[in-house]
């Protein structure tokens, strides 16, 4: 028994009940630190540049860059259909648009970043076309990423008609002075479903070079990370029926785009040797 400072008694506790409020104490003071959920690990994106050797992303955005130095802003419009709208993604900031934006932001510290995420899921080439004036032009960006002719490969809608509906968007945007990278079709593990899918990345490839339009080479990239054996199968398309990407696929979608736009816009590549 012990007395307290107002003369009563009172029982003094057991040393099995001091050993367990030291326990619950020490677990209220660590639940923080253990329930905190786990950053994302830089050293992670290490692995988004396999194969940049063989497939590499060098745009050249001279509007962009103009608009950086002037403004000291820079403002992308990503325009496509499932990849660019998120689909599979766990939430909306792991869109690739989103986490360009973020990374972007990382590189280019001081400057005001914005990339307006104009995805659309299922859209044909032709349907961004249709949007290009309102989505796009309206927003008055100095960049655009348009990721496209996907679901057109799929629908098997004609390769001429595919490379009139892109010129006629690609004469448009760059009316408007803004730049242009068209996004190569991604890369699928089971496109043999698909007969004519490249002819249709070919015709994606020939528009683009024949309109000095520089293209962002994902399927080349999708290839090379399955390839790398750093990746599982569900890291890059999910488990959907192999069409969408998820969340790492994603992030390494922008990483590679950061790479190559921050690139073109300061001179140095992200492993800090100069571009030239």
């Amino acid at each position: 028994m012990v007395q307290d400072a107002y003369g009563s008694r009172r029982r003094r506790p057991s040393r099995a009940a001091c050993r367990g409020l030291i326990a619950v104490a020490f677990a209220l003071a660590c639940a923080p630190v253990l329930a905190a959920p786990k950053p994302f690990a830089p050293a992670n994106d290490v692995r988004c540049r396999a194969g940049a050797s063989q497939h590499p992303f060098v745009p050249v955005l001279p509007a962009a860059k103009r608009a950086l130095t002037e403004t000291n802003q820079l403002v992308i419009v990503a325009l496509g259909s499932s990849t660019t709208a998120g689909s599979g993604a766990s939430e909306a900031n792991s869109s690739y648009p989103a986490v360009l934006e973020a990374e972007l932001r990382r590189r280019l510290p001081g400057r005001e970043i914005r990339v307006i995420n104009k995805g659309v899921g299922g859209q044909s080439a032709y349907d961004m076309l249709l949007r290009m004036e309102s989505d796009v032009i309206a927003e008055k960006p100095s960049l655009l990423i348009w990721q496209t002719a996907v679901n057109d490969a799929i629908r098997d809608i004609g390769e001429e008609k595919l490379a009139k509906i892109l010129k006629k968007g690609i004469r448009q945007v760059q009316g408007a002075g803004v730049d242009l990278v068209l996004m190569d079709l991604q890369w699928l593990p089971r496109e043999g479903r698909y007969p004519k899918y490249d002819d249709y990345r070919a015709v994606l490839a020939k528009t683009a070079a024949e309109n000095n339009v520089s293209v962002f080479p994902r399927y080349g990239m999708m290839r090379s990370w399955s390839r790398s054996k750093q990746f599982t199968p569900e890291e890059l398309v999910g488990m959907d029926g192999d069409l969408h990407l998820v969340d790492a696929g994603y992030r390494c979608l922008a990483v590679r785009l950061a790479d190559g736009i921050a690139a073109a816009l300061t001179g140095t590549r992200s492993d800090g040797k100069p571009t030239n």
